[in-house]
């Protein structure tokens, strides 16, 4: 199934809630960056994240999200778009630690509690904006909707969960986001609370083969909901040979002739995606060209 999310309300429009199945998006980040289960697990539920954030935002508007708890897979990075193309890389992807007390992958210990979680929208004005958090829990979710809470003063509940394979591959993943809008009456937030308090993990209800307007439903129970959008959602990175041939032309002839001298040719890889990316010596020599002329 191709991954898509929703966006929706309920309890006539004073809750908004976003849905995503991202499974095949995760596992096309797990396959490019050959990431063991336990960095999987937490790179998983950040680019599901980022996606549904993405997805709140309009024309040519980006937003990124930064993890940095100080653990072993050290930071997290993803980035997401409006149109539903989401990217996303771990430094040290190559983590796996033992399952933790309640016999899940142990996110928290690879992603560190002792840092921030820091996002950066770029909606085309001349300064992004920028929220910084400190991480809570490392476990993901808590932590974007400790974000929300605090940053961003929207009451909010967060929920993505990622299923991996004994051989590392996504088996599945998938994720939500509920917001209780301004006016919401207090026996709707009481509502919402209670059913969060018995959802089931969301990984599991991807792994039953539910839809995100399934999802959507659970969450709300009986309440009447509207889906506004539906999104399909890729994993899609904005890297190609000719911004890295930019970039080179942008570090200069002397830099360029270094290339050649030294290395008889340049090789670039991309943080995002793992694309590799090489030029021969006589690539460099016509790009040197492009400067002098």
């Amino acid at each position: 199934m191709t991954d898509y999310l929703i966006k929706a309300t309920a309890y006539e429009g004073s809750v908004r809630a976003y849905a995503i199945v991202s499974t095949e998006t995760v596992k096309e980040a797990q396959r490019r960056h050959d990431s063991w289960a336990t960095a999987s697990a937490a790179l998983g539920r950040t680019i599901t994240i980022t996606a549904i954030m993405g997805a709140m935002l309009k024309g040519d508007d980006t937003i990124t999200a930064k993890v940095e708890g100080g653990g072993p897979i050290g930071a997290i990075v993803t980035d997401a778009d409006a149109k539903g193309h989401v990217r996303g890389y771990v430094t040290n992807p190559q983590v796996d630690l033992p399952l933790n007390d309640k016999g899940k992958l142990d996110v928290a210990g690879a992603v560190g509690t002792e840092g921030t979680l820091s996002i950066v929208k770029d909606v085309g004005l001349k300064d992004n904006f920028t929220g910084q958090v400190p991480i809570v829990s490392g476990e993901i979710s808590e932590d974007f909707t400790y974000y929300y809470a605090n940053s961003e003063q929207i009451p909010s509940a967060v929920g993505a969960g990622v299923v991996v394979n004994p051989d590392h591959s996504i088996l599945a993943s998938g994720g939500f986001i509920v917001q209780v809008m301004p006016g919401a009456d207090e026996e709707t937030i009481t509502q919402i609370e209670d059913q969060l308090q018995s959802f089931p993990a969301i990984s599991s209800l991807v792994h039953e083969g539910k839809t995100p307007e399934e999802i959507v439903g659970k969450l709300f129970a009986d309440e009447q909901v509207n889906v506004l959008e539906s999104l399909p959602v890729s994993f899609q990175c904005k890297c190609s040979k000719d911004r890295v041939a930019q970039a080179i032309v942008g570090m200069g002839a002397e830099e360029i002739d270094k290339m050649i001298i030294e290395d008889n040719g340049a090789e670039a890889t991309c943080h995002f995606c793992n694309e590799r990316y090489t030029f021969s010596k006589d690539e460099l020599e016509k790009l040197k060209e492009s400067i002098q002329k």
